[in-house]
């Protein structure tokens, strides 16, 4: 059975995991935070300010993948949102490689300036605000050529639920282009 796993992605801070859990909630989908499936060192390296290596993240990535199309496999619908940073392209590749799973991406993209002020008010995560600019140099944002990823502008000025509400809207106009080129390639 193919399932659909959505990763709502960006840096630290961004809203993944409101704006994934409430895309579940409207999807009638389960949820997963990626964060929880991080090994206790790579914990401790976040939160002691040691930015991930990839081969920290490899793992991780793979318990993400295998998760989220577990999850899928056992909803009614097939489907699972999971709120994963996903910064490099080879790391949304490995997320693209899942066997038997189409991975679409919801890019939630933000300025600095309101990703720092969002971290200096967040309490109680193991990543701490001082990472933000490491991050930020890690990301690879997606491009066109990568297929089955929508981004979502978030400015400042907008409320919680107009952001969940683009989501949804980006993330339907993606499932439904997605869909369409998988029939097509067939």
């Amino acid at each position: 059975m193919r399932v659909t796993c959505v990763v709502v992605m960006g840096v630290s801070g961004a809203g993944k995991s409101t704006v994934g859990s409430e895309l579940g909630e409207a999807l009638h989908v389960p949820f997963l935070d990626a964060d929880s499936l991080h090994s206790a060192d790579a914990v401790h390296k976040l939160s002691t300010g040691v930015p991930l290596t990839d081969d920290d993240r490899w793992p991780w990535l793979r318990r993400v993948g295998a998760a989220a199309k577990e999850r899928a496999a056992q909803s009614e619908q097939h489907m699972c949102i999971v709120a994963c940073s996903a910064l490099k392209r080879k790391y949304r590749d490995l997320l693209r490689a899942t066997p038997d799973a189409r991975v679409v991406f919801v890019y939630l993209r933000l300025a600095p300036a309101v990703l720092a002020e969002r971290l200096a008010q967040r309490q109680g995560h193991f990543m701490k605000a001082s990472m933000l600019q490491s991050q930020l140099d890690t990301l690879q944002e997606p491009h066109a050529d990568e297929g089955g990823v929508c981004v979502v502008e978030i400015t400042a000025s907008m409320s919680r639920a107009a952001v969940v509400d683009a989501a949804e809207a980006q993330l339907r106009a993606c499932l439904g282009a997605s869909a369409d080129a998988d029939g097509a390639s067939r």
